[in-house]
């Protein structure tokens, strides 16, 4: 304690006096803003910014591109026609069911396996749009071949 009074007091003192002799330093220039050390600098011309007489032009001034360099890019060549999958072709019955192999000797899990293994190469949403009717074809047969051969195994 200094003086009768804590350290922190007289530090509070000085600096209530600091703000006291800045406020009385500032009060004439009322037009500055606070923390701001620099004015401000416009580029302006008979009262109008220079900047935005021309603005589309501003884009091009940052590129630095000659208009004759530009050059168009072709328009992209049609993409190929889709061609059908072999084993989409077949859509019979028989051709089915001699792709899926069901057997006396499946299990309920290979019967399992086999459809989804059926499925992931033939199931309509993984096909191009023009052949997804044979697909669906080939999906309802095995699942309709599958299907009984889980009824059989379950009697």
């Amino acid at each position: 304690m200094l003086f009768g009074q804590s350290v922190f007091q007289s530090v509070l003192e000085r600096l209530k006096a600091e703000d006291e002799t800045t406020e009385d330093a500032e009060a004439p220039a009322a037009h500055r803003v606070s923390g701001l050390g620099t004015g401000l600098a416009f580029d302006v011309m008979e009262g109008v910014s220079v900047a935005s007489q021309r603005v589309g032009q501003a884009y091009f001034d940052n590129l630095d591109l000659d208009a004759a360099g530009v050059v168009e890019k072709p328009a992209p060549a049609p993409p190929p026609e889709p061609v059908m999958p072999d084993h989409l072709v077949r859509t019979t019955p028989q051709e089915v069911a001699e792709e899926l192999a069901i057997s006396a000797a499946d299990t309920l899990l290979t019967l399992r396996e086999k459809r989804r293994a059926f499925a992931r190469a033939n199931h309509p949403d993984g096909v191009e749009l023009p052949f997804r009717d044979n697909a669906t074809k080939r999906m309802m047969l095995a699942n309709l071949l599958i299907d009984e051969a889980l009824r059989r195994l379950s009697r």
